[in-house]
Order: structure tokens, then C-alpha cells, then sequence
């Protein structure tokens, strides 16, 4: 974690560091994204081994279970024999069953033969000719939709080109990804996930106080009351000059009667002045 969030910084720093702020929400967030979906694939995983012992028993008990059939046409061959030779009963068994494949397997390759083709190819042909106009209007070349034409070949051949293409930048980026964010285990993904979610909290609460116009209200209201002090300190200085000033010339002989005036009008804009601040300092 950054230095910057280990506390609480001053008012006058928090406007400043709103940018800063935001920017690391947006830094920080693709990584906990990432480390959520290295994590999920961990989960995935484990599920699927999980998976796959339970479909190891099943397929045990389909053994076992094709193993009971088996011992159910041993026992009618069986129970055939006590009337008959064993091997004609095992035939008759036989028979029986090859008849029932031959009756099922003629039915199924009737249904089938009425149900090809499987794919409506007239139906799909007129909608693509029917896309191709409204996309290209009357410059649409029917001749792409027979496989066999010259220039569906070169549209095929131009598609394959720009899926190998698209297929190699998807592996560029996959290589890119996986050098910035190499594969970790899952205690090390739980740690940081943690880390990052603590680091992201603390961003987002100060990022609320940042946001907060009642204390950036205060802070730029404390600032213009010191801006404020500071005038003041000021017209009172000066003010204490000008009187120095007047009192000097008081003295010199011919110079407060030639310069009254003009330290007149000086004393009373800074007396205004002076009343105008107290009433701001006092209504803020």
C-alpha cells in the first residue's frame, strides 16, 4: 500500500489528491478483477476434479449394472435349458435379441431418411440472399452463396485469413496478459485479494471525504476567514502608519495644513474598509 493512505491527510490535501485518488480506483481495479477470475478458475477446477471422481462412480455403477443384465439372459438361458439342450437356449436367447436390434434399427433409419436433410438449405439460402441485398443492395453477388464458386472460395478463403489473424492478435493479448499477471496459487490470490480489497476501502473512504462539500465547504470558509485576519492585520498596520504619518506632519511647521485633505480621504477609505471586513468576518 502507498504511504499516501496509511492516514488521514489535511483538508487543503484532500482537493488535491482527488485526481490522484481516482486514479489509482482505476489502476486497482482491473488487478482485483483479474485475481477474482484467476480465482474462480481455481474454484472451477477443483469442482470439475470434483466432477469427474463422481462420473468415475457412476460409470462403475453402469458397469456393474450392464454386469446384472448379463446375469439376467444367463439365468433365462439357464431357466431355458432345464426344458431344452443349454446351446439352443443360448440361441433362442439370441435370436430373440437380434430381432429386437433389427426391428429398432429398421424403425430408426426410417425416421431418419424423413427427416433429412437435417438443415433447412433452401430456407437458409434465401435468407442469406436476402441479407446480402439488404446489405449490398443490387451490387450483391449471388454467386457467394454456391460453395463451389470461384468467388465464394476467395470470400472463404479471405475469412479464414482474417480469423487466423484476429486468432493470433487473441494470443498476443493472451501472452501479454499472462506476462503482466502471472498464474499464482490460491493462498497467494486469497492474500491479495484481501490486501487489495483493505487498500480499496480506505481509497473509497477518503475518497468520500473528499467528495464531502460541507467539509470542503469549512475548510475554504477557515481559509478565507485567515485570508481575511491577514487583511486586517494589514489596514491596521497601515493605519497606524498613516497616523505616524499625520502626526509627523503635525508638527512640521506648513505641512499638515498644505496635505490634510488628501490624509483625510486616506484615513476615513481605510476606516470603511475596516468596517466592511469585520461585517464579513462576522456574517461568513
Amino acid at each position: 500500500m502507498s504511504g499516501r493512505h496509511s492516514g488521514r491527510t489535511s483538508q487543503g490535501q484532500r482537493i488535491t489528491a482527488l485526481p490522484k485518488t481516482l486514479k489509482l480506483l482505476f489502476r486497482l481495479a482491473p488487478r482485483q478483477l483479474n485475481d477474482e477470475i484467476a480465482l474462480a478458475k481455481i474454484e472451477i477446477k477443483r469442482k470439475g476434479i470434483q466432477l469427474g471422481v463422481a462420473a468415475a462412480f457412476f460409470a462403475v455403477a453402469l458397469v456393474f449394472a450392464a454386469f446384472l443384465v448379463v446375469g439376467l439372459i444367463v439365468a433365462a438361458i439357464m431357466g431355458l435349458a432345464t426344458i431344452m439342450p443349454a446351446w439352443l437356449a443360448a440361441l433362442l436367447v439370441c435370436a430373440a435379441f437380434l430381432l429386437i436390434a433389427l426391428i429398432g434399427a429398421l424403425i430408426g433409419i426410417r425416421k431418419f431418411k424423413k427427416a433429412m436433410p437435417l438443415v433447412p438449405e433452401e430456407t437458409i439460402r434465401g435468407i442469406k440472399h436476402d441479407l446480402g441485398i439488404a446489405k449490398e443492395g443490387s451490387d450483391f453477388n449471388a454467386a457467394l452463396l454456391d460453395p463451389a464458386s470461384p468467388e465464394a472460395k476467395a470470400a472463404k478463403a479471405a475469412k479464414a485469413e482474417a480469423a487466423a489473424k484476429a486468432k493470433a492478435e487473441k494470443q498476443a493479448k493472451a501472452e501479454a496478459h499472462e506476462k503482466e499477471f502471472p498464474d499464482a496459487s490460491e493462498p497467494e490470490l486469497h492474500r491479495r485479494l484481501n490486501q487489495r480489497r483493505r487498500h480499496l476501502a480506505e481509497v473509497r473512504d477518503e475518497l468520500d471525504t473528499e467528495l464531502d462539500v460541507k467539509t470542503q465547504a469549512q475548510y475554504l470558509l477557515g481559509a478565507a476567514q485567515d485570508k481575511a485576519r491577514e487583511g486586517q492585520s494589514l489596514v491596521n498596520r497601515g493605519r497606524a502608519l498613516a497616523e505616524r504619518k499625520i502626526t509627523a506632519l503635525s508638527e512640521t511647521p506648513g505641512g499638515a495644513g498644505s496635505r490634510w485633505k488628501p490624509l483625510a480621504a486616506f484615513a476615513a477609505a481605510a476606516t470603511v474598509f475596516v468596517v466592511l471586513v469585520r461585517k464579513l468576518l462576522k456574517n461568513p
